[in-house]
């Protein structure tokens, strides 16, 4: 497994180190969906992570993703991960929970 995909897969499913963990964003409405931006400290940089969340049948369903796209700068990443989340939400909607 090289270094990168071992990397992915931890950052997916938490194993992050502390110091790296994510720092949530405001959580912002679209489409009636709850769109919350998580991205990460990364070799130096902020990946771009994210949840999307929507009621679905009285329960509450989650879609956390990850993307490839790395930024300098904090806010520049939470920006970038809300509009990739509206352009998840816009392509799939409830399908993304499925």
């Amino acid at each position: 497994m090289s270094f990168w995909s071992a990397s992915f897969w931890s950052a997916l499913f938490g194993r992050r180190p502390a110091a790296e963990a994510a720092k949530i964003a405001d959580p912002i409405e679209y489409k009636g969906f709850v769109i919350r931006a998580a991205p990460y400290k990364n070799n130096g940089g902020y990946q771009t992570a994210g949840i999307i969340e929507r009621e679905v049948g009285g329960v509450r369903k989650e879609h956390r993703f990850i993307r490839a796209d790395a930024h300098a700068s904090y806010d520049d990443a939470v920006s970038f991960t809300l509009n990739k989340a509206r352009q998840i939400v816009d392509l799939q909607g409830e399908r993304i929970f499925g």
